[in-house]
């Protein structure tokens, strides 16, 4: 089976998906308070995933493969929107980063359902 050539590495999906995930790692980076060490490991794994799995989607073998690690991104940015939600709401995040961080991730979201839905269209009418 060949390899399926989707998104490359220009595309917006890849490079807003990085840099989402380094700017999660930058915030985590920032938390100096043991208390809540764990939600931010939590937002670090979430967050840090997205791009991973835009990656992996990047040689997908198959249709379903591709569509499969753009969901599983999906599901991680809602993830970690709503762990963005919880830490703003905790005082743990301040109003800058926050909105700055959540514009992005509802951003990221748009884009992947947008992706996921060309993708299951284009492999319907192969």
């Amino acid at each position: 089976m060949g390899h399926i050539a989707r998104q490359g590495i220009d595309s917006p999906l890849h490079l807003k998906s990085k840099s989402f995930a380094v700017a999660i790692v930058r915030m985590a980076k920032q938390n100096n308070d043991w208390h809540v060490n764990s939600l931010f490991q939590q937002i670090l794994r979430s967050g840090t995933s997205i791009h991973a799995n835009v990656r992996e989607s990047e040689f997908a073998q198959t249709s379903p493969d591709f569509i499969t690690k753009l969901t599983i991104s999906l599901k991680e940015a809602n993830e970690t929107k709503g762990w963005l939600e919880v830490l703003y709401e905790a005082d743990c995040v301040d109003n800058s980063t926050f909105n700055n961080l959540y514009s992005l991730c509802k951003e990221l979201i748009a884009i992947l359902v947008a992706s996921i839905k060309t993708a299951k269209l284009n492999s319907q009418l192969k």
